[in-house]
């Protein structure tokens, strides 16, 4: 079983030293899908949001978010992020509940002594969050779902991708 790193000896958490970790090149992917009316992706291709441009709002929020991390999930550390990528998939065909999907995927990346996925990861989801926000006055049954770490490279634990 693996230890618990976040905890000190009294049992209480604590962020983790990372002062002896070497510093390399770090890669995580990640994903999250939003699940929409087909009539709400079609707004959306069309410009038809009210809002605005969701797509381009949702990217510019995966990007703040990756930035925005450690403010949000308390023992990551601040890292200086060297790049951070979004890309939307969209699918229009309706699935068994009558929604299609946009599936985000988040890449960040840095150079450092820890790993960037909680980066990766946040920034999937504060662009599928940002979709749901610009899209909810014309879809509130939307729903954000799938998020997961599709990879991770760099560091001492070496490659991770997922399976399936």
């Amino acid at each position: 079983m693996a230890e618990f790193t976040h905890f000190n000896e009294s049992g209480r958490a604590r962020m983790v030293d990372i002062s002896a970790k070497e510093s390399t090149e770090r890669l995580a992917t990640a994903q999250a899908t939003v699940f929409l009316l087909p009539e709400t992706l079609e707004k959306i291709q069309r410009g038809k949001i009210a809002k605005g441009d969701v797509l381009a709002v949702a990217q510019v929020a995966g990007v703040m978010g990756a930035k925005k991390t450690p403010d949000l999930i308390p023992m990551c550390h601040p890292i200086a992020l060297t790049s951070v990528d979004i890309a939307f998939n969209e699918d229009p065909q309706p699935g068994p509940a009558g929604r299609c999907s946009i599936t985000i995927t988040a890449t960040a990346k840095t150079t450092g002594p820890t790993g960037v996925e909680m980066e990766a990861m946040t920034a999937a989801t504060v662009a599928a969050l940002t979709i749901y926000d610009m899209c909810k006055a014309v879809d509130r049954g939307m729903s954000v779902r799938e998020v997961c770490l599709l990879s991770k490279s760099g560091g001492k634990s070496g490659t991770y991708t997922r399976e399936g």
